[in-house]
């Protein structure tokens, strides 16, 4: 099986996935995913994908990781490795969609305006 790749976007995180044949060794920015990410819910939002799809070591991943924070990261990999498997076998699909892991999450952090300290926070109002 040829390299497969995909793209996978969270807030300001982008992963560039690519996807072979091999024992399961996932793979981020030259580190061991494991040793990448800190947190054990990081571990298993970045293996949900291939938890689902009963894919769990049987690819070997290499991603690179870059903007962002670590859960934003997490889960741009975790669209990225989605869309990677779908692109393999089109009937992991609907077992994906159903559990929200197809759609890429267009929440994004809120420009601050001229005139406020924050995005939406106000200076205090004085009435004299």
């Amino acid at each position: 099986m040829e390299v497969v790749n995909s793209l996978g976007r969270r807030k300001t995180a982008v992963a560039r996935v690519y996807l072979q044949d091999g024992s399961g060794k996932i793979t981020v920015n030259n580190r061991d995913y494991k040793e990448y990410f800190p947190t054990e819910i990081l571990h298993y939002v970045v293996e949900q994908a291939l938890h689902l799809t009963d894919n769990f070591g049987k690819y070997d991943i290499k991603v690179n990781l870059n903007g962002g924070g670590f859960t934003g990261q997490a889960e741009a990999l975790r669209l990225g490795i989605a869309r990677a498997l779908v692109k393999i076998d089109p009937e992991y699909r609907p077992v994906l969609k159903e559990k929200g892991l197809m759609r890429r999450d267009p929440r994004m952090v809120e420009r601050k305006k001229p005139g406020q300290p924050k995005a939406r926070k106000k200076f205090q109002f004085s009435k004299r």
